[in-house]
């Protein structure tokens, strides 16, 4: 198991204290592998597992305790048997009918320390989370980076370099389950498709009473096949009307927000350097796994370009920066991330192949005058660093601790 200390160094300061700790993302990203991590922290500062209680209700097990009242009388009994505080973990709580009001109740009767998952990106923005306002903190779990697949992906197969590994990364992803698979291709396509269906159904359709669930797929393989393409919902509507089919802008809107909530698709806007302005047209989309659009879909390879751009993206929000993407006159920076007061600007290509490439790549940089790092990231394994702007291989980039 792959300690993932880049949330518990970010969980650590809250263990055992009393913000209610919030772990969401999409389906199968290690969430509840998350829970066990805290649990191991907690056992190695001292605290007996008997001080645990744990319910994933997923599980049919646990299905007569999905309303709150439930829930909580069988909380309530089973603490007065604990001595000391206890530890409370629950996973997927969202299927907990009004959770919120039984979760209140447990921080302010009991002497507990509450740890709860969810895959839904509106889990504390409706009507009852006002119960827990100013009360909880949110940790947002992402699938596997390169530098975590590569961990694990070598453990499996020792020999393999870190060429071989990003080979494989490209296709198969970074949903932490496809190690138990041993990355075997056809078993992991199963996989990943039986995932991406389950969050179909589950988090997109059923949470949100979705009628129309084909219109919703077309939408989904739309997205899917136009990662990192700017364009807008109305571009969508011309698209199924031209396919002899007549949707309205505003139901394609709700769709790709139910969507964004599940965790499927992150959204970025656009920004206009010169006019610092955020643009609200043409914005962009990226898929939380590129491995569950080959497995779906295909043509990773064949849209290479795309796929290192999806990587790269996500690798910053595991890095916590706010991203845009940038617009200066008719060119268009891949991305500018902004945390704090650091910020950096990157721009993403599949190989710098020919002068032309590498004139419009590192040309996108000429109108911005500021002192902040300027990357251009690529498969080339040659520096082609010039006039203060870094290149570098996406390998090393995405492996590199720091972004200087």
């Amino acid at each position: 198991m792959i300690k993932r200390e880049q949330y518990m160094r970010r969980l650590r300061p809250f263990i055992g204290n009393d913000p209610i700790k919030v772990l969401t993302g999409i389906r199968g990203s290690g969430k509840s592998v998350m829970l066990d991590l805290i649990k191991e922290e907690l056992i190695s500062s001292g605290i007996s597992d008997a001080q645990f209680i744990t319910f994933n209700f997923e599980a049919m097990k646990n299905s007569h305790l999905c309303t709150a009242e439930a829930l909580y009388r069988e909380i309530i009994q089973q603490t007065a048997e604990i001595n000391g505080k206890v530890y409370l973990f629950f996973d997927e709580i969202q299927e907990v009918v009004n959770w919120e009001r039984c979760i209140n109740s447990f921080r302010v009767e009991l002497d507990c320390d509450i740890y709860i998952t969810g895959s839904n990106a509106k889990l504390l923005s409706g009507e009852l989370a006002t119960y827990l306002a100013g009360r909880y903190i949110e940790f947002i779990i992402y699938p596997f980076s390169f530098g975590e697949f590569r961990e694990l992906y070598t453990s499996v197969f020792p020999a393999a370099n870190p060429a071989q590994a990003f080979r494989e990364y490209l296709t198969a992803g970074g949903m932490p389950y496809l190690a138990n698979l041993r990355y075997a291709r056809e078993p992991c396509r199963q996989y990943l498709e039986a995932l991406y269906d389950s969050v179909v159904l589950k988090d997109i359709v059923k949470r949100n009473n979705v009628r129309d669930v084909d219109l919703l797929e077309r939408i989904i393989a739309y997205i899917t096949a136009n990662v990192g393409t700017p364009f807008s919902a109305t571009s969508i509507t011309k698209f199924f009307k031209s396919e002899g089919r007549t949707v309205s802008s505003e139901t394609v809107l709700n769709y790709i927000r139910y969507c964004l909530d599940a965790y499927l698709f992150y959204r970025v806007k656009r920004q206009d350097l010169q006019g610092k302005q955020i643009l609200t047209t043409n914005e962009k989309y990226y898929i939380a796994d590129h491995g569950i659009r080959e497995a779906v879909f295909g043509g990773n390879m064949r849209d290479i370009n795309l796929i290192l751009e999806n990587i790269v993206f996500m690798e910053l929000l595991r890095r916590e920066y706010t991203v845009t993407v940038g617009k200066s006159a008719e060119r268009e920076i891949d991305f500018i991330c902004e945390k704090q007061n650091q910020k950096l600007y990157i721009q993403v290509t599949y190989l710098l192949a020919s002068e032309d490439t590498i004139h419009r790549e590192f040309g996108v940089y000429d109108t911005i005058r500021d002192n902040f790092p300027k990357y251009v990231v690529s498969m080339d394994e040659i520096d082609m660093s010039r006039n203060g702007i870094k290149h570098r291989n996406i390998r090393e980039f995405l492996l590199s601790e720091k972004w200087e």
